[in-house]
Parts: structure tokens; sequence; C-alpha cells
């Protein structure tokens, strides 16, 4: 993979069958564009923050869950034909108008990984997150992100993405930049850690948490607007 299209989104709770159901319908198609894997994580641990998080992110109403997900790709031209062919294919329009969520409110932008460790597949469950980081912070981000992920596999993770904001548009009513109140000269990061299951991720966040390497790591951003959750896999093209 050398390119992720990513989203987020605000779904009725009461959908989620009707939204799985959207997403399988979907894939086959998004394969046929020439996705090499679909994702689709529903909202199962995501905290509400002082500042910024996931609910905010989409103006998500009482009832609705976020949704995280993403589009993996062999290259951004490969991203960009698939985009494309999307605006005119007659399946896609007739399915966008029968969404069972509240388009206006997702977002959506292309990323560059910068960070790629583990082989992935099968997936159980994801952390997903947004970061604000200065643009000018990239390698000190890039360096920090490849230490974290080599203790994130140590503590059961099989596969960690960092990818840097490439194809972020802004959006009239939410948007990423939007999403961690990026400030002039900020770029936003989209990452997931993918673990076998919730028990192996609630116990390796703990232990990261007690880890030294970890305390001590130096973040190259403002922590206090990344936003971040635990999200349940409920589609995936990979397994």
């Amino acid at each position: 993979m050398s390119y992720v299209e990513g989203f987020v989104v605000a779904v009725p709770a009461a959908n989620k069958e009707t939204f799985r159901k959207h997403a399988a319908d979907a894939a086959p198609m998004f394969k046929e564009f020439g996705a090499t894997r679909m994702v689709e994580a529903w909202g199962d641990d995501v905290p509400d923050g002082k500042l910024t998080d996931f609910k905010g992110a989409v103006k998500a109403k009482p009832d609705e869950v976020v949704v995280f997900s993403w589009f993996e790709y062999p290259d951004k031209a490969a991203r960009d034909a698939a985009n494309e062919k999307m605006m005119s294919d007659p399946r896609m329009k007739q399915m966008g108008a029968n969404m069972p969520f509240d388009g206006q409110r997702m977002i959506f932008g292309g990323f560059a990984p910068i960070v790629e460790e583990g082989a992935g597949g099968k997936m159980g469950y994801a952390d997903g997150f947004l970061v604000p980081v200065p643009a000018a912070n990239k390698d000190a981000y890039r360096a920090m992100a490849a230490k974290a992920a080599g203790i994130f596999k140590e503590y059961g993770a099989t596969r960690v993405v960092e990818a840097w904001g490439d194809d972020v548009p802004d959006g009239k009513v939410t948007d990423f930049k939007r999403a961690v109140a990026a400030q002039s000269g900020e770029n936003v990061a989209f990452g997931w850690v993918e673990w076998p299951s919730k028990e192996t991720r609630d116990k390796g966040n703990k232990a990261m948490m007690e880890d030294p390497e970890m305390k001590n790591m130096e973040m190259p951003f403002d922590g206090k607007r990344m936003i971040y959750g635990g999200f349940a896999t409920l589609f995936d093209t990979a397994g």
C-alpha cells in the first residue's frame, strides 16, 4: 500500500446493519475501481475530549455512532483514477442517493503513508486517531511514529500505519482540519493500529501506559488536540 483514503462518519445506531450491508454491497465496486482493501470500523470506545474528539469531528448526534474507515490503494494515481470513475458510475450515484447516514457530515481525504509496520491481515479491532502536526515537524513525527509502532507491535498489535495529509479538502460543514482544530502551518495525520481483538488491544494499551519508553516519548505536536478512539471491525475486505 502506498496511499490511503480516510473517512470518518456519523451513523445512526439503528442503521448499523443497514450501513454494514451498504459497505458490503459497495466493496466489489471499489475493488473494481482499484482499491486493494476497504475497512469500516464501528465506534466502540470513543471518549469525549476537552477540546476535540471524534464525535465533534462529525457533529455526531446522541443517537449516532462514529465510524472510522479507510480504503487502501497501490498509489495516489490509482486512488485518483478510482475517484474519477466513482463520480461517473451510475451505480455509485444510486448508492449515494440511499446512504444510511448524513453524507454532508462525513469527513474524508487522501493521505500518504509515512510509517507502515506489520503485515496486518484479519483484524478484530482498531485504534484510530487524527493528529494536528506542524508541517515543519514532519520528520520528527515520522521518527516518533516509527518508534511507537515498534512498541505497539511488542504489545500485540499486528499493524501500525501513519499517513500524512496530502489531499485534504475543506468542507462546508465538517472536515479533517476542523476535526483537530488545525492551525496555520499544521497538517493532519491519519493513523490506525490494528489488533487481533479488543482484549489484546485493552491489554496492550494498559501495558504501554506503564512503558517508560512511551512515557518519555516527546510528541512533536499538540497532544491536547489529537483525537482517538477504539473501533470494532464491522466490514473488512481483508477477512
